[in-house]
């Protein structure tokens, strides 16, 4: 029998984003700047991670994300994520944990649109020669510092980036919470990849207090044009994925 998610998420609905539905408008935004790490994390507590619905990944893994939006239709901003490696059914999945973003008009997009558990916060991705670092900052306490070292070129068709999976309340789930799936295209312009460093990450502000990163595995820095799709699944938290899927959009 594979593995499931024991994590519940009652405690978790008071804070959880609230949608009215799932028919927000695709953004599509050029020349995103993307950072992204992977690492093995503890596997003590990989089920308590994740909701019913959703299967660990073996070995367990959290993903690091900074990503910088030069335009969008609530402006520029930066969004920094943590999400738990997972799978729905058989297919590959990232459980977001929190977000962060330096736009309040975006934040507030994000949450109520694509139920993003997001909150403003200072957040930055600088380039250099020798790395490429992601920061963010709340309420001067500096909550994150991701880098990838030794930056190397690679072919965008070996970079593969797992779609999101959010727990908000829509507004026709009477309460109980619904998964929401975000999976954006990406069409690559260029690519790095080199070695994941983190030199910050202080897990209660992310919700991540069983996320104990033990062993790097990956980092990538793209540019890319991707974006915000069409919501087109979403699944209830309680059941397994194959029997609680629902299409919502073609």
């Amino acid at each position: 029998m594979p593995l499931a998610g024991t994590l519940d998420i009652s405690p978790l609905l008071a804070a959880a984003p609230e949608m009215l539905d799932t028919s927000a408008e695709p953004w599509e935004i050029e020349s995103v700047e993307l950072l992204n790490l992977s690492f093995e994390i503890d596997d003590r507590y990989m089920t308590a991670l994740l909701p019913p619905a959703l299967h660990p990944v073996i070995p367990p893994t959290a993903y690091f994300t900074v990503a910088r939006y030069p335009d969008s239709p609530a402006g520029a901003f930066t969004l920094a994520q943590v999400r738990v490696g997972c799978r729905a059914s058989a297919l590959p999945r990232g459980f977001l944990l929190r977000a962060y973003v330096d736009s309040p008009r975006a934040c507030d997009e994000l949450r109520t649109k694509w139920g993003y558990n997001a909150h403003v916060a200072d957040v930055g991705l600088r380039v250099f020669h020798d790395r490429i670092v992601g920061v963010v900052n709340d309420g001067g306490r500096e909550i994150l510092r991701a880098s990838l070292i030794n930056p190397e070129p690679i072919s965008g068709g070996d970079v593969q980036y797992v779609s999101n999976l959010h727990l908000a309340k829509l507004a026709d789930d009477g309460g109980s919470g619904t998964l929401i799936q975000v999976d954006p295209d990406y069409r690559f312009h260029r690519a790095d990849r080199g070695r994941p460093q983190i030199e910050t990450f202080e897990r209660d502000a992310w919700s991540a207090a069983n996320v104990a990163p033990v062993f790097p595995i990956a980092a990538t820095f793209v540019l890319c044009d991707t974006g915000f799709p069409k919501i087109r699944y979403v699944i209830d938290p309680s059941r397994p994925a194959i029997a609680g899927t629902r299409k919502v959009a073609g």
